[in-house]
């Protein structure tokens, strides 16, 4: 247990002075320009059509319509699944839920995470020389080792967890409303079944809480800062380094500081979206200024817009999912749907990715993994398979393609968690399972079994409206295709090196700087 303790003692050390002399970024100049640097940058419950260059109706990421003139923008990538823990597992993994062991979402009360014997995309460049940071939500796990600073990040600043799992005194908006966290002695008000009144949003600066309840109207312009702060110290230093951004943005509760003249209204989105357009243009200035030509910044989103948090949720663009509206419930956040899993895309590096180019290349959140690691020149982890490819090729303008093939896991909306049952086959797809998350109205979908699944043509239908006859030739001709393409994957998977996460909850593990102050508070405010 020595090397974890001594471990515990470098990591706790807070950034305010003491981080970098611990992190080793003095690893001589002479690395420099040898290999890249990379800036991954994961927004929450972002929709396809909240991005301006998607969608004309947008007009409030003004940073991120710049970012897609001077890079590469993508209309057909794919959260790898449509909810948050089982996403940025595999963002970290390059492997699906069925292979990493995370197939829905972690608790404020887990024992376990994003399991152990998986190696993560920081490790792995940990292991080649690259200094790694982490600013942001996390949500793989926050107890013991499953903590960010044990799995390869150098340095972490962020939440252990989505930010409506905790009480802050600045409770921001959500539908239905939260209430601040309680003072004093008195019983906590659970006034919502989903409102967390009991222990308040923990802030970490590596192992040690920093602030508890967080303050949400400030926690932008701190990731802001800390990003900078640690994009100019490796940038000085001469090593290779990895940020990886999990943004707050556009999860609910909304922290908008900069209020719209009706703060009831719609404009209430739009404002949050300013807010996180700034905090990207703030990350990209810091890189344009320090280290532009050897950076690769990636933006993307962990799934689309959480349809029930009504004018509080996102755009979906032209992807409606109108077979299901018409069945019943939401056909976004949750679902297997468009609208759940396909999310606005960038890529930008000057000299090396082209500009203002808009690809229609299928890719995913899984390809982050292996194409990094490639370009880290860096090797892929051994024992294991991996559903992301290297899609270089297509980064850099010379292969257009992508993936043949994607699987889209249930997320919630229906059928057995993590389970492959809708099928992405070039510009077809298919639906052995329907079902509706819950819409804005309270209504859900119900959930359908389909022996013969409906399938799509999305080149003539992305809004999921009219699947094709059973009985035409277009659907005989795809159907046993799809059936082939669903039975090796999961023949894949059954042959491959699995691991399963540790799901039990105890309310012991909870983050709690001063467990003898109500809600965990441990600012006398």
């Amino acid at each position: 247990m020595g090397w974890l303790f001594l471990k515990v003692l470098l990591v706790g050390v807070s950034f305010s002075g003491f981080l970098y002399p611990l992190v080793d970024f003095c690893f001589g100049g002479k690395t420099r320009g040898q290999k890249p640097n990379f800036v991954i940058i994961l927004a929450d419950d972002i929709g396809w059509g909240d991005l301006g260059a998607n969608w004309a109706e947008t007009k409030d990421t003004a940073n991120l319509d710049k970012m897609a003139s001077e890079g590469m923008r993508f209309v057909d990538f794919h959260a790898a699944a449509s909810t948050c823990s089982p996403s940025r597992a595999s963002l970290l993994t390059g492997r699906l839920g069925l292979r990493n062991g995370v197939t829905h979402n972690f608790a404020v009360t887990s024992v376990g995470g994003l399991p152990l014997n998986e190696t993560t995309l920081a490790e792995v460049l940990q292991q080649a020389g690259y200094v790694t940071g982490m600013i942001g939500k996390w949500h793989l796990g926050h107890h013991g080792s499953y903590h960010p600073n044990f799995r390869g990040f150098d340095y972490y600043f962020g939440i252990p967890y989505s930010h409506d799992m905790g009480c802050t005194d600045t409770p921001g908006y959500n539908h239905p409303p939260c209430p601040a966290c309680p003072r004093g002695d008195g019983p906590s008000r659970n006034l919502q079944r989903d409102c967390y009144t009991d222990v308040a949003l923990p802030l970490y600066e590596n192992l040690n809480i920093v602030e508890q309840p967080v303050n949400l109207s400030s926690l932008a312009q701190k990731y802001a800062e800390k990003a900078t702060q640690f994009i100019q110290q490796a940038s000085t230093s001469g090593r290779p380094f990895l940020l990886y951004v999990g943004l707050a943005h556009m999860h609910v509760p909304l922290p908008v500081t900069q209020l719209p003249a009706a703060p009831r209204s719609g404009r209430l989105y739009g404002a949050g979206l300013r807010e996180m357009d700034g905090l990207v243009g703030q990350i990209k200035d810091k890189v344009d200024r320090t280290a532009k030509e050897n950076t690769f910044l990636w933006f993307t989103g962990d799934n689309g817009p959480w349809a029930q948090k009504c004018e509080l949720a996102g755009s979906v663009g032209p992807f409606t999912g109108l077979w299901q509206t018409r069945q019943g419930g939401s056909p976004a956040k949750q679902t297997t749907w468009e609208g759940g899993h396909r999310v606005p895309a960038l890529a930008y590096w000057p000299g090396r990715v082209p500009v203002n180019v808009t690809s229609t290349a299928l890719l995913s959140v899984l390809d982050i993994f292996p194409t990094v690691v490639a370009l880290a020149q860096a090797s892929l982890p051994q024992g294991r398979h991996f559903d992301g490819v290297d899609v270089s090729e297509v980064l850099f303008g010379r292969s257009q393609p992508g993936h043949r093939v994607l699987f889209h896991p249930n997320s919630g909306a229906a059928g057995e968690f993590g389970a492959l049952q809708t099928v992405r086959l070039e510009r077809y797809k298919a639906f052995y399972i329907t079902g509706g998350a819950r819409a804005c109205d309270g209504s859900t979908g119900p959930e359908l079994q389909h022996k013969f699944p409906l399938i799509f043509n999305l080149e003539e239908d992305i809004a999921e409206a009219v699947p094709l006859e059973r009985g035409g030739a277009e659907y005989q001709a795809v159907l046993p295709k799809v059936r082939k393409v669903l039975a090796d994957v999961l023949q894949d998977i059954a042959n491959d090196n699995i691991s399963r996460a540790d799901y039990t909850q105890d309310p012991s593990v909870t983050p709690c700087c001063n467990p003898y102050h109500i809600a965990c508070r441990c600012q006398a405010t």
